[in-house]
């Protein structure tokens, strides 16, 4: 598959990166708010280093996590998109959608309206049969956004994060997925 470069909504346009997103980048992975239903805030490095495998993921298949502008508005809000899990479960491998947005932007629609489109690039574009999306409990506003695009959630699919470290609040995980003929159903 060919790298796809852009993807356009209504109010949003998701993009391939530029060096003047690190920046705006770290700072919302540096922001407590933001990163509340992670185990940590990342530093500039961490940051960095996110990005640089992101744009590995995207030369690789063709897609990844875009970065999510807002015309005329904001050049740099976070990203959606499309990522492969860099860790062993028993739904893996598979092609998790996700979103992280600057604080700022929270409460806007964004999120929702960006992995709409997504989704659409995934069961259209990738052919791919199946995605996920997995997050903490607690983490009600990415919840409300997977069962806005129509995920599932089976409790019997929740796992324990690995990469979290145990007895960690956040360790527990609920999963949603979407087949691409529920998705068709929806559309």
């Amino acid at each position: 598959m060919s790298v796809v470069h852009e993807l356009r909504t209504e109010r949003l346009l998701l993009r391939g990166w530029r060096d003047s997103d690190l920046a705006p980048f770290a700072a919302m992975n540096a922001d407590p708010q933001v990163m509340r239903h992670f185990p940590s805030a990342l530093d500039a490095a961490a940051s960095d280093a996110m990005a640089r495998r992101i744009q590995a993921q995207v030369q690789r298949v063709g897609y990844g996590l875009w970065a999510v502008e807002v015309p005329d508005v904001a050049p740099f809000i976070g990203f959606v998109g499309l990522a492969e899990p860099r860790f062993e479960a028993p739904f893996t491998p598979c092609v998790e959608i996700g979103w992280r947005l600057a604080a700022a932007h929270h409460g806007r629609g964004y999120a929702t309206e960006a992995a709409r489109a997504v989704l659409r690039f995934a069961f259209e574009r990738a052919g791919l049969p199946e995605v996920l999306s997995f997050t903490a409990p607690v983490n009600v506003a990415s919840r409300r956004v997977m069962e806005k695009l129509g995920m599932r959630h089976d409790p019997a699919d929740d796992f324990d994060h690995p990469r979290v470290s145990q007895g960690h609040p956040l360790r527990r995980h609920v999963l949603y997925r979407i087949t691409a003929d529920q998705w068709r159903a929806l559309s």
